[in-house]
């Protein structure tokens, strides 16, 4: 279909395209446009759990895999499975039904403590994926690394990759990247800024995870005048790390009010574009700002010519990845943009193209919502 007949069609099903800049000539870059929001209001509650934390989300057929970010705290470390319908002639989203809820369970059966008080296996669920080759369950963590100024011991607690069945049994450890693990000393992760994002390429021989902030050893988190550098990780099934490449966070959009609250900005989902492509994936990046809110915006990258790190370990004069901007949530004709940390393909739509779903982790507060938002992808 010609570009201009293209979005004639799409104007007529009631479509908002957006780009967010001309493509290169011979590039062709991916647009989306707005299929719709369904809203989970915050203090929900579904089979005796809280509904909240919603990082990740996956779909195999018909159903859809939700992971919760609670830690134990409410109730024990967990995903939910969903029904989510797409309505119309245009296919927007219509609703989202909660289906089951499954603990995720260690290897000896049984769930995970919460963090205080526990035994340092805690983990911090962040995204979920299903396994193209067995259908089972992949799901990322960010580990934990509190380092007390009093003298105290450190909690350092591992980050990575667990698979699981789909009812939440554990099934193995993916094993971590060895830059990634956390220590009391100036190297691994930071607090709360692990590996995050989680994919497969390569039709399941490769996992790919994006870290959510820089390592300690890579550089400062991004301020309002920079940027920062964290990792997107390649690794084959059994652990080995086959590429790193470096990714390059944009700076704060706006000071916080007042300025000496919270501001920061990280990775928060990896998706390939093409399930048999190791190369190019959506990335969204996510910033908040105390006082002004959440800035979500959503990448096109290609790793094709960036710099693998995974040899020297350091990211001194390494070429990061492309990224091209596909939209600004904010963009979208939402009420408002929450803190949006996961996405997925959704079904194919009639015309050819696909849907693609956001997800928001609403952190279990009562000024926020768990938001679900519906794009079509071009």
């Amino acid at each position: 279909m010609h570009a201009r007949a293209r979005l004639a069609a799409a104007a007529a099903l009631g479509l908002i395209l957006l780009t967010a800049q001309p493509a290169a000539a011979g590039e062709h870059h991916i647009t989306v446009g707005f299929l719709g929001e369904h809203r989970i209001p915050p203090g929900t509650t579904f089979n005796g759990t809280t509904v909240g934390g919603f990082s990740g989300l996956d779909r195999d057929g018909d159903t859809w895999f939700v992971v919760s970010d609670d830690r134990s705290a409410l109730q024990p470390a967990r995903f939910y499975t969903a029904a989510l319908r797409f309505d119309g002639p245009a296919g927007h989203l219509s609703g989202v039904e909660l289906t089951g809820t499954h603990p995720f369970r260690r290897a000896d059966g049984s769930t995970y403590p919460a963090l205080k008080g526990g035994d340092g296996t805690t983990p911090d669920p962040e995204d979920i994926r299903v396994d193209p080759q067995t259908h089972e369950l992949a799901w990322s963590q960010e580990g934990e690394r509190i380092v007390p100024t009093d003298g105290t011991p450190p909690t350092l607690i591992d980050p990575g990759v667990r698979f699981a069945t789909r009812d939440g049994a554990f099934v193995r450890d993916l094993p971590l990247a060895p830059e990634q693990k956390p220590s009391a000393q100036e190297h691994g992760i930071r607090q709360n800024l692990g590996p995050e994002g989680l994919t497969f390429a390569e039709g399941g021989d490769l996992v790919v995870t994006a870290v959510e902030g820089p390592l300690l050893q890579d550089g400062p988190v991004p301020t309002r005048t920079a940027g920062a550098l964290s990792r997107i990780v390649l690794q084959s099934r059994a652990g080995d790390v086959r590429a790193q490449y470096v990714y390059q966070q944009e700076p704060l959009f706006a000071d916080p009010v007042p300025a000496d609250k919270l501001a920061s900005t990280g990775v928060t989902a990896i998706l390939a574009i093409d399930a048999d492509d190791p190369s190019r994936f959506l990335v969204l990046e996510r910033s908040f700002v105390t006082g002004v809110g959440n800035k979500v915006r959503l990448y096109e990258i290609d790793t094709f010519g960036a710099t693998d790190v995974s040899a020297t370990g350091t990211l001194e004069g390494a070429k990061p990845v492309r990224k091209h901007l596909v939209a600004d949530i904010g963009d979208l004709p939402v009420a408002s943009v929450d803190n949006i940390e996961g996405m997925a393909w959704g079904p194919d739509r009639p015309d050819g193209t696909q849907t693609l779903v956001l997800v928001s982790d609403d952190n279990f507060s009562e000024t926020q919502v768990t938001q679900f938002i519906a794009l079509d992808v071009r």
